[in-house]
This record gives C-alpha cells, sequence and structure tokens, in this order.
C-alpha cells in the first residue's frame, strides 16, 4: 500500500516565473480559455490560490522541480471520523438553529454541498455555508469526508453519531 500520493506536471513552472513567484501563488494559466470555463462552472475558487494553499498543509520541500517536470509528494493520511465524547449531552440544543435542524433531517448518506442546497431549495451557496453547514460541522453534527481538504471539490458530507442522536 503507497504512504503518498505523486502528482507530476510536465514541465516546470510557467515560463518565466519564478520558485518564489511559483510558491506565492502567481499564476500563468497555459489555457486561459480552459480556466475561464473552470472559474465560470465555479470548479475553481480563486485563481492562483491553490499552492499557497497546499503550502499552509505541506511545506516547499514537498515539491520537486527538474527541467522538465514539476512533482508534488503528498502523505497520504488515514481518515478517522469524529467520534462523540461523553460530554456531548442534549445540553448543545439550544444553540441549534431551525437552519441547522432543518440540514440534519434531509441527512441521509454522503452529499456533496450542491445536492445539499438541492435538497433544501437554496440558491445562495454564501446563506448556505455560514447559515446551515458551518454551524452543523460546528456543532459536531455533520463531518467531512476529506477533512483535511476543506474546500476541494469532491468533498461530501454525512451525518456523525451525535448529529444522527439529534434527529431521532
Amino acid at each position: 500500500m503507497e504512504n503518498h500520493i505523486q502528482i507530476n506536471s510536465y514541465s516546470c513552472t510557467p515560463s518565466g516565473l519564478s520558485q518564489e513567484e511559483f510558491f506565492e501563488g502567481f499564476s500563468v494559466p497555459r489555457n486561459k480559455e480552459l480556466m475561464r470555463i473552470f472559474k465560470d462552472l465555479d470548479l475553481v475558487e480563486q485563481l492562483g490560490s491553490g499552492v499557497p494553499r497546499i503550502l499552509q498543509a505541506y511545506s516547499k520541500e514537498n515539491f520537486q522541480f527538474s527541467e522538465n517536470f514539476l512533482r508534488l509528494t503528498l502523505p497520504a493520511s488515514e481518515e478517522i471520523a469524529p467520534q462523540d465524547t461523553p460530554q456531548d449531552t442534549q445540553q448543545d440544543t439550544p444553540q441549534d438553529t431551525p437552519q441547522v435542524e432543518e440540514l440534519l433531517k434531509v441527512m441521509d448518506g454522503q452529499h456533496s454541498r450542491q445536492e445539499l442546497q438541492d435538497l433544501l431549495k437554496l440558491a445562495d451557496r454564501e446563506n448556505f455555508r455560514l447559515n446551515y453547514l458551518q454551524p452543523a460541522i460546528n456543532a459536531g453534527y455533520i463531518a467531512l469526508t476529506l477533512p483535511d481538504k476543506p474546500t476541494s471539490r469532491n468533498q461530501r458530507y454525512y451525518l456523525t453519531q451525535k448529529g444522527k442522536n439529534r434527529i431521532k
């Protein structure tokens, strides 16, 4: 079993970009039209934000530069689902909002953010994040399938045992 993931990119940094500029998040897309499409489809949050976000979790040593390739090596980590603690009791309940209650009621298995918004018939992503999802996560009712990558487009959410107990 591998204990890491390697991402290889043909060619080193984009033409004219130093390694330091690369690490600071300067973006020189090779295919500007493709980047525009990704941005329009909301598949990227902000152009040039990826490398600085990687550096929040990993060091520059995870990057290897050669004349023709750039390699990023990420150590694999075992995902551990949050566990309830004995201190988790119904005393949390008064802080729960009607929005959190609504969200918990539609949770069944794993869902993407968009699926949850669709189930709740909510169009505004920021409203959903601030008033539904984040409070439910902070209360320990909902957990992330990719906790080390909270903004991943592959992120899914599921009820914790505490969340399941809350809706019973």
